[in-house]
């Protein structure tokens, strides 16, 4: 076949492949205009909800935040939790008005921690599992207070189960705060070896942390 015929035939094939698609825009062109109408449709409501309704609102949470996290800061968690009307929302009401809005979410965590410092540890369940730590600092301190909660309450399996998973996560400075809880708790429920394990992991992977300090002595404790 010469370049001539090949060229000709390529631009043959060209032209049917135009003509296909032409055919099936003709047949079809009602559904996709449908389809391109409903997405640039659904683009549009995201943009107008983003704009003109979740970012007033995560305005005002940040400000409503701002005032609670002062008496946090202090210590005083019953009036972070519940605010002081009307001078400003706590964090329980934040939650309850703002959950869509990020500042809601981390009022979630602050709610459970509010609770759990007042000793209701349900609680403080209830709303430490509301947050979501996606990508967030608070993620593993959260995940961890969970497990505190679960010591207190004497559900040991599941207390574990959360040091665990802020173990998990490999944060150099909470990572071993919670390999000492697991282990400490593993010496209450009488799992000596399990525990070893969980100090072993401080003194190996977590040498420079404050936990590691003294963590020979836990070691020969449970060895012994």
């Amino acid at each position: 076949m010469s370049k001539k015929e090949k060229k000709t035939d390529e631009l043959a094939n060209v032209e049917h492949a135009l003509s296909a698609s032409e055919i099936f825009f003709e047949k079809y062109q009602k559904q996709i205009l449908y389809v391109v109408g409903g997405l640039i449709l659904v683009v549009l409501v995201v943009l107008a909800i983003r704009n003109f309704y979740l970012a007033p609102r995560e305005k005002a949470a940040e400000n409503e935040m701002f005032k609670a996290q002062l008496y946090f800061e202090q210590d005083s968690f019953q009036v972070a939790l519940n605010g002081k009307e009307p001078e400003f929302m706590g964090f329980k009401e934040i939650v309850s008005e703002y959950g869509m809005t990020p500042s809601g979410n981390l009022a979630a965590a602050y709610t459970g921690i509010c609770y759990y410092k007042m000793g209701q540890y349900e609680n403080a369940i209830k709303y430490l599992t509301q947050f979501d730590g996606k990508k967030s600092y608070f993620a593993t301190s959260v995940i961890g207070l969970l497990g505190d909660c679960y010591v207190e309450l004497n559900q040991n399996s599941k207390a574990l189960n959360y040091f665990d998973k802020a173990i998990a996560t490999n944060n150099e400075v909470l990572s071993p705060i919670y390999l000492k809880k697991a282990g400490l708790l593993c010496e209450s429920m009488n799992q000596p070896k399990k525990a070893e394990e969980y100090y072993l992991q401080i003194k190996e992977k977590y040498p420079k942390s404050m936990e590691a300090g003294d963590i020979d002595k836990y070691l020969a404790r449970v060895q012994n």
